[in-house]
């Protein structure tokens, strides 16, 4: 929604791109109104793509098969992952060449952190030696509490440059642009919250040199 788009109202999304086989990556790409952005939406049909692709011949690699003819139309593709470590997950993994792990500041968030190396190592052996870890992300940071700044230190102090320099800071801005159906970059163009994710993209740009 954060792109101006209903996901409700979708005829088709990722979840017919997975699960059928009359249905290819250019029948689900959205022209958005951000210059060179194109989005693949997704809604909570979704949900049932894990329990269908479960018995699927070399069902990890459907979203890589699928993404594959325009792979060199695009200079990233960024794929937005649900909260769980499941096959749609495990599919995200193998289709792609890094991982940005987003993690909010809170204690219960770092045990998910764990979990998903763990994953990543096991997807890194068995499906895709190439896929690398680009960093962590520190999200909904609140600098004036003594938890959050507890968190961002363990998490630097257990991955050291593994962590990303950018820390994006809680803000309500982040809310209002979804219901405004904007990015924060143009919603909001000047705030702490823009350029903190300017500042991501320069960072990531940075590390693949």
């Amino acid at each position: 929604m954060g792109l101006g788009f209903n996901p409700h109202d979708m005829d088709k999304t990722i979840y017919n791109l997975l699960v059928s086989t009359d249905v290819t990556i250019h029948d689900v790409i959205l022209k958005t109104s951000v210059k060179n952005l194109d989005l693949v939406p997704g809604n909570i049909d979704l949900s049932a793509a894990e329990v269908q692709l479960v018995n699927e011949v070399a069902r990890e690699q459907i979203l890589a098969n699928a993404l594959r003819p325009v792979l060199a139309d695009y200079d990233y593709i960024i794929i937005d992952c649900l909260p769980s470590l499941g096959l749609l997950t495990v599919n995200a993994l193998t289709a792609s060449q890094g991982v940005i792990i987003p993690l909010e500041c809170e204690f219960f968030a770092l045990r998910g952190v764990a979990l998903l190396m763990d994953t990543i190592a096991k997807v890194q052996d068995r499906l895709n030696p190439d896929l690398k870890l680009e960093g962590i992300l520190a999200t909904m940071y609140d600098p004036r509490t003594v938890h959050s700044r507890e968190v961002l230190k363990t998490v630097v102090d257990a991955f050291g440059d593994g962590v990303f320099h950018t820390v994006i800071n809680r803000t309500i801005k982040f809310p209002e642009t979804s219901v405004a159906g904007e990015p924060i970059t143009s919603y909001a163009g000047t705030s702490s919250g823009a350029d903190a994710y300017r500042q991501l993209a320069r960072e990531v740009i940075m590390r693949e040199k």
